[in-house]
């Protein structure tokens, strides 16, 4: 396994350049600590936002999917087609009002489930370790993945361009908050 130093090297030079000096990433461990552990996080501007566990600067971590859905920041939005779903589901029952009200509940509670699923395997994770799958696994990959570290890493990375980002909107909606927030970082620099 690399050292530290080498990763972090390595993570910095794929950084978008108008992050760069912004984002920092940081790691410490203590050697009299018995497993050695110590705390990885990601400063923006020498302000810690993403620590491996905890809440940090008010990004929020869930216990449960009912407190993410009762969150007033938790927005999603939903596309024509999956109205049309709820129409065809509920045939002629549904109030047309209430069509875009329930598919909006539907995509809330698909989304609650994934970032809860994505927190779960955060807690689990290694900042190293998930840094350097990062490096070795292709960007389309990294950005699809359910772990939300990787998916941070595949935002700030220089490969994602413009275009893409704005492409990835609705999917960056289903995502844990921390994700959502480094992706307006990347695209309002």
């Amino acid at each position: 396994m690399a050292t530290w130093s080498k990763i972090r090297q390595q993570l910095e030079s794929f950084m978008a350049p108008s992050l760069e000096g912004v984002v920092k990433y940081t790691t410490t461990s203590y050697k009299f600590a018995p497993d050695k552990s110590g705390k990885s996080c990601i400063t923006v501007n020498g302000v810690e936002v993403f620590r491996t566990v905890l809440e940090v600067n008010g990004i929020r971590w869930y216990q449960t999917e009912t407190d993410l859905m009762k969150d007033d920041h938790f927005q999603v939005s939903v596309t024509e087609k999956e109205m049309e779903q709820v129409r065809q589901n509920g045939g002629d029952k549904i109030p047309e009002e209430r069509i875009k009200t329930i598919a909006i509940n539907r995509r809330r509670s698909e989304c609650a489930k994934k970032v809860i699923a994505a927190q779960g395997i955060l807690y689990k994770s290694n900042f190293h370790d998930v840094a350097g799958r990062f490096l070795t696994t292709p960007i389309e990959q990294s950005l699809e993945s359910e772990e939300i570290l990787l998916n941070v890493l595949a935002i700030l990375d220089r490969r994602v361009g413009k275009k893409r980002l704005e492409k990835m909107k609705q999917q960056i909606e289903a995502k844990h908050s921390i994700v959502q927030y480094f992706y307006q970082l990347r695209c309002n620099a």
